[in-house]
This record gives C-alpha cells, sequence and structure tokens, in this order.
C-alpha cells in the first residue's frame, strides 16, 4: 500500500533534494542524485544515480514510495523504475514559472504546502527585488555558454535570470527549445551577437577560459577583450530550483557589474 504522504522519497535531481531541505521534509529523503551537494549534508544520502543512469536495483532495495525524476533525459531511468511498479513524478520545469510551480507542486506531493506556498512567494518577492534593484543599471550583451562541444546557450530559467540580473541574453530567442540540440550556436554567431560577457557552466566541468578566449576570431570581442570571461559553477545555476533562484542569480548579477 502506497502512502501519502510518502514516507521514503528517492530524488533524482539535485533541486528537488534541495527544495525538500528547505520544506523541512529532509527525512523523507532515502537516496539522492550523484550530484546533489546542497545543503552538505545532503552527502550523508545513500547515491542513486548520476544524470542520465541509476542504479535500478539499489533504488528498488530502498523501497521508495515515490521517486522525483526530471525531463526527457531521464525517460528511460523512469520507465524502468515504473514496469518495476515504482510510482514515479517526473517534473519538466524549463523556466521561472516552472521553477516555482515545481516548488508548489512537490509541497502538494509531500504534504507540506503551506511551506511550499512560503518558500515560492520568498523566492518569487527575491526575484523581483533583484529585477526592480537591476532596471537602471548598464545592460551588457550577454552569452551564455552551458557547454562548449558543441556550443550550447542558455536554458529557459538562466536566459530569464540574466534579464532579472541586468543582462541581455544574445540568443534569448532560442531559450524556449525543447531540447538542447535547439540552443546549439556557432562560432560565427557568437562573433555576431558580440557579447559584453560571457558567463560559462559547462555541466559538471570546469571552465577553461583560456579556451574560449582562444577561440578563432574571438580576441575581437568585447568580452574577450575587456576580459570578461566569468565561470558560475553549474549546481548553482543549471539547477532548475532554489540555487539558480538564490546564489546562481547573485552570481550572475556579479558578473554583469
Amino acid at each position: 500500500m502506497r502512502r501519502f504522504p510518502p514516507e521514503r522519497l528517492v530524488c533524482l535531481t539535485e533541486e528537488t533534494v534541495e527544495t525538500l531541505y528547505l520544506l523541512g521534509e529532509q527525512d523523507r529523503i532515502v537516496g539522492v542524485s550523484g550530484y546533489a551537494v546542497r545543503p552538505p549534508e545532503v552527502r550523508l544520502k545513500p547515491r542513486v544515480s548520476a544524470f542520465t543512469s541509476a542504479k535500478i536495483d539499489k533504488i528498488l532495495d530502498l523501497k521508495p514510495d515515490l521517486v522525483l525524476a526530471f525531463s526527457d533525459m531521464q525517460a528511460d531511468i523512469v520507465a524502468q523504475l515504473a514496469r518495476a511498479g515504482v510510482a514515479v513524478h517526473l517534473f519538466n520545469q524549463r523556466d521561472l514559472a516552472g521553477i516555482f510551480a515545481m516548488i508548489r507542486t512537490l509541497g502538494a506531493l509531500v504534504g507540506a504546502s503551506d511551506n511550499a506556498e512560503a518558500l515560492a512567494r520568498t523566492l518569487e518577492a527575491r526575484v523581483v527585488e533583484v529585477s526592480a534593484a537591476r532596471a537602471a543599471a548598464t545592460r551588457p550583451r550577454v552569452y551564455f555558454e552551458e557547454w562548449n562541444d558543441p556550443m550550447i546557450s542558455a536554458i529557459g530559467w538562466v536566459s530569464e535570470l540574466i534579464e532579472v540580473a541586468g543582462g541581455i541574453d544574445v540568443f534569448a530567442d532560442r531559450r524556449g527549445a525543447a531540447a538542447a540540440t535547439g540552443r546549439i550556436v556557432t562560432p560565427d554567431a557568437v562573433l555576431a551577437a558580440r557579447p559584453d560577457v560571457i558567463v560559462a557552466s559547462w555541466c559538471g566541468r570546469k571552465v577553461v577560459p583560456e579556451q574560449i578566449a582562444s577561440r578563432p576570431g574571438w580576441s575581437d570581442l568585447p568580452a574577450v577583450a575587456g576580459q570578461r570571461i566569468v565561470e558560475i559553477k553549474s549546481p548553482l545555476i543549471l539547477q532548475p530550483g532554489p540555487a539558480a533562484l538564490t546564489d546562481g542569480l547573485d552570481a550572475l548579477v556579479a558578473a554583469l557589474r
């Protein structure tokens, strides 16, 4: 018999882990993604997955009441768990509105709707406050690089946060693409966009600014000439959850000052 609210949760994504901690529901978590690092005490939880792969047997041994997953990238994991009779909720938030909806939905799933509503409202107010504070700032043109080979521009929530932080995403027209392939850009497209700032977060890999600066023809870009190539660690900005709305947004504001 499945319980409500679920007593045993496995989280295959970092943002659901952090949200549950912020809601005070961390004791329900029995397994997490290997990439989960926020808050630090999450490191004590059993690691059961990467992003596109998971230890299905280990997850089943934990006897979860519910597994929380994210996006089409985890569809194969979800299918395996569903065939094994495990209840799964697959989130797919790609923009700021989706992040706030995720927080509220997750709160409802664990019987913590009031706390989730309070958390969502607090984070919404913070975004509005930062946007207002940065409204009068000079708005630099920003190229955000999520991956370097192929070069992939900012996903929806990152693109929106660039604007909140006072910048202009030079590839904002691509942020609504359903898949990362829709955000692939060419070196020539970046040259034509002439960004003032390059912000890079290579999805788990260390950014090498010298590698970016040495791309053919890029030495003339304002961002390169002005030595404004900035790394933001992926756990801060590429998680569509509280981290991106707090430390990630703060890092963007610092990069664009």
